[in-house]
């Protein structure tokens, strides 16, 4: 859904607290794609 420079991006975002909810399914982190779009939506709604 995105380009992102890395995969590293998402994790930063996970440890800060500022991506979308995410959730880890053994050792691999997977995000609900409508907890994905509200984020979207959201950061869409404070640069606006």
């Amino acid at each position: 859904m995105f380009e992102l420079p890395s995969v590293e991006t998402v994790y930063q975002w996970r440890r800060k607290r500022t991506g979308p909810r995410g959730f880890r399914v053994g050792r691999h982190l997977r995000f609900d794609p409508n907890d994905v779009r509200a984020w979207v939506d959201s950061q869409i709604g404070e640069a606006a």
